[in-house]
């Protein structure tokens, strides 16, 4: 199993919840995560105003916030992808 940063978690749910109408055990099996784990992270992100839970469907978004922290963690992750890329190809003509 890969190492997977609090971030990268937090990613993960909020992908899983983009859409809407979630229930926790969809985000449990999309972001790999075990039942304990879910229930304390979409109780901070629900707390932090990044989820939002729907009682009368018991499912779960991501609410403006969390999509606009998805939007930067992408862009950061590709800003990383294309810096990694760049050294790749510095390596390979031998500079």
């Amino acid at each position: 199993m890969i190492y997977r940063s609090r971030v990268d978690i937090i990613s993960q749910i909020l992908d899983a919840a983009n859409g809407g109408r979630v229930k926790k055990t969809n985000i449990m099996y999309k972001a790999f995560l075990g039942y304990n784990q879910v229930k304390e992270q979409l109780a901070i992100l629900t707390e932090k105003d990044l989820l939002r839970y729907d009682e009368d469907t018991q499912t779960f978004k991501t609410t403006e916030k969390g999509l606009r922290f998805l939007q930067i963690y992408n862009l950061i992750g590709d800003m990383i992808k294309e810096e990694e890329e760049e050294q790749q190809e510095q390596l390979a003509k031998g500079e």
